[in-house]
């Protein structure tokens, strides 16, 4: 008898992020601008799980900091994921070139953007990397302003700029693909962590 067909999976969608093609970059979160911003316990802890299981995943991390002279450096437990953080004075991270450059060397075409403030630098960042040919993604609840009408709108524009607007855990699960790996493992046990007290 002849060995039955097997049916060949579809290709992965190129709307999904990958591992091997997607970095994750951290706008700005700072020590004299993060107690400003509404909830920042809970976007702290969704960075920071992005972060972990970008480890896991083998994904490619940045940050950058925005005027630190003035505004402090990468808050902890942040700034222990980065050996260097690039500083800018203008508000959009396209001002570094060296780390963007860096990006696209290493064969990644997808960026993933959270951080601080979603209205200012992470929103010029994302409309100047989408003009520069990236896709980018946004994680709702790993970015933060002072006032929720300015993250609401900005959610708003960059969605109808063609910025993929997504969730940490979405975000998450996107860049394991599959179960039963190890990192799929961890990606599970941060899934799983509950959220601070309070947040």
């Amino acid at each position: 008898m002849p060995a039955e067909e097997i049916t060949p999976p579809l290709p992965r969608s190129p709307l999904l992020m990958s591992a091997g093609d997607t970095a994750v970059l951290v706008v700005d979160v700072q020590e004299k601008l993060i107690g400003l911003i509404e909830g920042h316990e809970r976007m702290v802890w969704n960075i920071r799980r992005l972060l972990d299981a970008a480890q896991a995943l083998n994904v490619r991390i940045a940050a950058t900091e925005q005027y630190p002279r003035g505004l402090g450096g990468t808050i902890e437990p942040l700034a222990t994921y980065f050996d260097a953080v690039p500083d800018k004075v203008a508000f959009s991270c396209g001002a570094c070139g060296e780390l963007l450059d860096d990006i696209r060397g290493a064969g990644v075409s997808k960026i993933l953007v959270v951080g601080i403030e979603a209205h200012v630098c992470v929103q010029q960042t994302v409309l100047d990397l989408l003009a520069d040919g990236f896709a980018v993604y946004v994680a709702v609840d790993a970015v933060g302003t002072r006032h929720s009408i300015d993250k609401e709108v900005a959610l708003r524009r960059l969605d109808s700029s063609g910025a993929t607007i997504t969730t940490t855990e979405a975000a998450m699960f996107e860049l394991c693909e599959q179960a039963g790996t190890p990192a799929f493992k961890k990606i599970s046990q941060l899934v799983q962590e509950s959220p601070p007290e309070g947040a």
